[in-house]
């Protein structure tokens, strides 16, 4: 887990977050992947407000996000039992998972569907914050409805401070629309979770909705099975429609070949030395740039420039989820 010091600072900002989940109200919190806007899974107001904060379509379902000691089995009708081995190998963790949904819980956060995404993260203090409300509550299905905590569309935040920036007055103001924020620091992995379609296992198999650090590689060597590519027939999941975690900017993926043409109104991020005079340097490894990689959409976003360039980077397993989310990025706006 990410090292957190729980001060005084942060040990209140927890229980003022649990007291307005307990209220129907929203939190912004920290994950491993990015952080959260959260509210209470099982109220239908709350998650309303989830919605409306986002300017995000009520159909596209949340990810809901469960304390280490919840039982799953509280939001879904069943664990199969490949699901599970997947649970004890990478929860908590950077993995949601897509189940049927048990009857009459979450189907507002699920986006009316007959599924849910459920998640158990790693970092410290959204656990706390988990185990927190759970103790204030005390009964009934506890899960904080979780999407990344920015615009619908946008560049996902990886610290307290870009949750701010994207949300402004809404991020200061403690009334009924407005948010909490919780700052645990900086994001470590940076790149939302792999998502898992697990709903249709005996007659489909796994289906990989959305690629993460968690690689199908990895759950392919835990489960003995090869995931297969997202159909017509998957469930709606968070963050896969074809445009989305873009900038303002126009955005544009460019092999290294051609960075040398960058003009002088163009940003560049790359790790080759071809665009010398327009480039910011981008890690090599894929660890390291995912963790970075929404913090640097938003510094060269704020820059002004006509475009943003950004090296394609390589088309392997430990890439995938980077190559997705730049992707979705560069589907979503339009070049003169």
């Amino acid at each position: 887990m990410i090292p957190v010091a729980f001060d005084a600072t942060l040990n209140d900002a927890l229980d003022a977050a649990a007291e307005r989940l307990d209220r129907g109200r929203l939190v912004a919190f920290p994950t491993e992947t990015v952080y959260g806007l959260g509210a209470d899974a099982s109220r239908t107001d709350a998650v309303h407000r989830i919605f409306a904060a986002k300017g995000r379509p009520s159909d596209h379902p949340l990810i809901v996000h469960l304390a280490i000691r919840t039982d799953p089995l509280q939001w879904a009708r069943e664990i199969p039992p490949l699901a599970a081995r997947l649970i004890d190998r990478f929860w908590p963790g950077p993995l949601t998972l897509i189940l049927p949904r048990r009857s009459g819980v979450g189907e507002v956060a699920a986006g009316g569907q007959d599924s849910i995404g459920l998640r158990c993260p790693s970092h410290p203090v959204a656990q706390e914050l988990l185990s927190r409300y759970a103790t204030l509550r005390r009964t009934g299905p506890i899960g904080i409805a979780g999407p990344s905590a920015n615009r619908f569309g946008h560049v996902s935040p990886t610290s307290a401070r870009h949750v701010c920036d994207e949300f402004g007055d809404l991020a200061h103001d403690l009334g009924d629309a407005g948010i909490l924020v919780v700052d645990g620091g900086d994001s470590a992995v940076g790149i939302e979770s792999t998502i898992v379609d697990c709903t249709r296992l005996d007659r489909f198999g796994p289906v990989l909705l959305r690629p993460g650090s968690v690689t199908a590689t990895m759950i392919a060597e835990e489960v003995g099975i090869e995931l297969r590519d997202a159909d017509r027939e998957a469930p709606r999941a968070s963050g896969t429609l074809a445009s989305h975690y873009a900038p303002n900017t126009p955005l544009r993926l460019v092999d290294a070949s051609d960075l040398g043409a960058a003009p002088d109104d163009v940003v560049v991020w790359a790790h080759s030395a071809a665009a010398a005079g327009h480039r910011h340097e981008a890690p090599c490894d894929p660890v390291t740039y995912a963790h970075r990689l929404y913090a640097a959409l938003r510094t060269l976003d704020a820059m002004g420039a006509r475009e943003i360039w950004i090296e394609r980077p390589p088309p392997t397993a430990e890439w995938a989820g980077i190559n997705d989310r730049l992707m979705r990025a560069a589907a979503a706006r339009s070049f003169d």
